[in-house]
């Protein structure tokens, strides 16, 4: 007797769909997304991080909203970091660049070929969509505080959030950036596996954890910095090296340095 289910065509052809997918071939898949990113021009990089600074700032209206509206209880994070989610789902979704995501999608084409051009390469991605997204997060702090386009009520949701986040010193986040890079640099890996519902359930659920556990992301973060800075109540150097600049290293050793060098380790003999 045959131990193989009686599966019809469609039946069968779903199941190869679920098969386990060798790590060699997620690896291929991120490679070749990379090299995509690596030879982009810089006007379209420069343009879809500007968009990705924007829209991850709705995370922090989210958040701010939440936080404005439910009571101050211990359980109320629970809810109000549902919020955080938004901004990541609009931006990966859309496939805007996000600079987290990038410290593992260009750095496998540079694992396998590590030459000059190729750091050369990726050097230039890093520094443009970094710089992208940091315009965009400042240009949604402008917005926000000058622009007065929210209730006073809900803008001081948002004001609450961003000033805790400003609280944590620069080791702390450098500290708890690492997580959230490793987190972003697995979301990526997992993803090409993922459809459809299942995608949108895995960006809510890692990114989620990230804000539930008060990780320090570089760009979400930054926006939250910006809407102090612009509104005259942290200094613009404060912010860059007590927050932005250590929340960087954090998530670049957590993204790059940890879990995209331990997925290159594994699969390196394979390849």
């Amino acid at each position: 007797m045959s131990d193989e289910a009686d599966l019809d065509r469609d039946e069968e052809e779903q199941a190869d769909d679920y098969e386990n997918v060798p790590t060699s071939v997620i690896f291929e898949a991120i490679r070749r997304e990379g090299e995509h990113e690596l030879s982009r021009p810089a006007s379209a990089l420069w343009w879809s991080g500007v968009a990705a600074g924007l829209a991850i700032s709705t995370s922090v209206l989210a958040k701010g909203f939440l936080a404005s509206t439910l009571p101050h209880d211990d359980w109320a994070a629970g809810v109000i970091n549902l919020g955080y989610t938004v901004g990541f789902l609009i931006v990966i979704l859309g496939r805007m660049q996000l600079f987290t995501e990038n410290t593992i999608t260009p750095i496998l084409p540079l694992f396998l070929d590590p030459t000059g051009s190729n750091f050369a390469q990726t050097a230039r991605l890093w520094g443009i969509v970094f710089a992208a997204n940091m315009v965009g997060c400042l240009a949604a702090a402008l917005v926000l505080v000058h622009g007065h386009i929210l209730p006073e009520v809900r803008f001081d949701g948002i004001l609450a959030i961003s000033r805790h986040y400003a609280e944590a010193s620069p080791f702390e986040h450098f500290a708890w950036g690492i997580p959230a890079g490793f987190l972003i640099a697995a979301l990526v890996w997992i993803l090409p596996r993922m459809k459809d519902a299942g995608e949108v359930l895995m960006i809510v659920i890692i990114t989620y954890i990230i804000g539930l556990g008060g990780m320090s992301h570089v760009v979400a973060g930054s926006t939250e910095l910006f809407v102090l800075v612009v509104s005259g109540e942290l200094g613009l150097a404060e912010a860059v090296f007590g927050g932005i600049l250590p929340a960087l290293a954090g998530n670049v050793l957590g993204g790059t340095g940890i879990f995209t060098a331990l997925t290159y380790a594994q699969v390196r003999e394979e390849i």
